[in-house]
């Protein structure tokens, strides 16, 4: 689609080439069709900015054309005409979706204005259409970077239940995407074009949290000068996500229970009861069995809350995607940042693939822009790491010397391949596919690793 594109319509031959005429002499790329089925056949082989119609055609309506538009080329702008221009007619081509309406004769000025605003109104909807398809595309499933087999049995149980409206509970150690599986979760849904809300219940004071959540009534407590939309209702029609859940206080916890089961709350200080239609996602990196046996979690919430569980791994036992993620990160901060990076030293990669990431992902993520921000050289190399990644493990007390380099090199990869038979079940043709080695060498480093006794024992030899 061009953004001066214009197509005209009118019966008028006369009327039609005047006004492609006028446009073209505005500067715009203007076709012209006598009716509506040249109309429909010239907006399924190009696309327009902006139709220019007569509502009355000798083959049918202009009405019809822009049902036509509104359902199958929604990022056209359209402006109908008439000679018997009625408030009737104005009010049904503005229902339906025009975006103006003029009668005949046309004046050159108020066509031009019309045509001006109407293009400018095709241009933000175009923006608005390529920002909603980023946003759709950066949080989507697939956007989500892993060959690890673990999170593929998450990818198949998300698949499952997006569409539908149960209460999803992640569970994990901070850092590993619990955030943007959320959102994954919700750009999946039928809920997909309503609003995603994120709280962390864990950055609010607890006196703050009631009513970040259910917003207050004026007066409610000293601050309150005014109403306050609490951010289930923000959520309605769409999703809300509690990260952190743990952490809401038991009188919280009681509120929560009562929406998740009725889909209705009270703000702060109000007896007006409010009802909304949101689906809710839930996440701690706390384990909530143990708050519960220890008192400071609602049994009841917990059973409410754990229809399905969604148990991410930390990236210690992602050793496989630890390579992917790098360089994903790479290349997002090298365009951020504006530097030029080609990749990764084989050195510093063992150095990624071998450190433990107690801050999983959002650790290596900051460890890679802190690398490309400080590297001076083309490829990251060990020395633009911090120091606790690049450093040696210490011994345990009394222990012998420190394992060698090599041994820690080559643990990722046993811990790779592991993974890779499990998730093959033990079939060496599929893995080695998978890992994208032949079988030869892959049963010579079953054979190093002692993967082959492994095999022997559960009877896979």
């Amino acid at each position: 689609m061009k953004d001066k594109s214009i197509l005209v319509v009118d019966d008028d031959q006369i009327i039609l080439d005047s006004l492609c005429e006028f446009l073209s002499s505005e500067g715009y790329a203007a076709d012209g069709a006598g009716g509506l089925r040249e109309a429909l056949r010239k907006l399924g082989h190009n696309g327009y900015a902006l139709v220019v119609a007569d509502i009355n055609l000798p083959d049918g309506s202009g009405f019809e054309l822009l049902e036509k538009v509104a359902t199958t080329h929604r990022q056209t702008v359209v402006i109908m005409i008439t000679g018997y221009g009625t408030i009737e007619g104005a009010v049904r081509a503005i229902k339906q979706g025009a975006f103006d309406y003029l009668t005949k004769p046309i004046v050159d000025d108020e066509l031009r204005l019309a045509v001006e605003r109407a293009i400018k109104q095709q241009s933000l909807m175009s923006e608005n259409e390529r920002l909603r398809l980023e946003l759709a595309q950066k949080y989507s499933l697939e956007s989500i970077i892993s060959h690890n087999y673990k999170m593929a049995k998450i990818f198949e149980l998300v698949d499952a239940v997006a569409q539908s409206n149960t209460t999803i509970l992640m569970a994990g150690p901070s850092g590993t995407g619990k955030s943007m599986l959320a959102r994954a979760i919700h750009h999946r849904s039928n809920r997909r074009t309503g609003p995603f809300v994120e709280v962390s219940c864990g950055a609010l004071p607890e006196t703050l949290l009631e009513s970040e959540l259910f917003g207050h009534a004026k007066g409610a407590f000293t601050g309150a000068v005014s109403n306050k939309e609490g951010k289930f209702l923000a959520a309605d029609g769409g999703t809300i996500f509690l990260d952190e859940v743990s952490n809401a206080t038991p009188a919280l916890q009681a509120k929560l229970l009562r929406v998740l089961e009725d889909r209705q709350f009270e703000a702060v200080g109000s007896n007006k009861t409010i009802s909304v239609d949101t689906r809710i996602i839930l996440a701690s990196n706390r384990d909530l069995e143990v708050e519960v046996r220890e008192g400071r979690f609602r049994e009841d919430l917990y059973y409410r809350i754990n229809v399905v569980t969604v148990e991410l791994p930390p990236l210690r036992e992602r050793v496989g995607d630890v390579r992917l993620l790098a360089k994903h990160f790479l290349r997002m901060y090298s365009v951020r940042h504006e530097r030029e990076k080609l990749g990764i030293s084989d050195e510093a990669m063992e150095y990624l693939e071998r450190y433990d990431w107690p801050g999983n992902i959002r650790e290596l993520e900051n460890v890679m822009e802190r690398a490309v921000l400080l590297s001076k050289k083309a490829f990251i190399e060990p020395e633009d790491l911090p120091v606790a990644v690049t450093r040696d493990r210490p011994a345990a007390e009394g222990a012998g010397p420190t394992m060698g380099l090599r041994e820690a090199r080559a643990e990722p990869e046993r811990r790779l391949i592991l993974q890779a038979l499990e998730a093959n079940n033990w079939n060496r043709q599929a893995t080695a596919a998978a890992l994208r080695i032949n079988r030869t060498t892959l049963y010579k480093k079953m054979k190093r690793y002692g993967l082959d006794k492994e095999a022997q024992r559960l009877g896979l030899a």
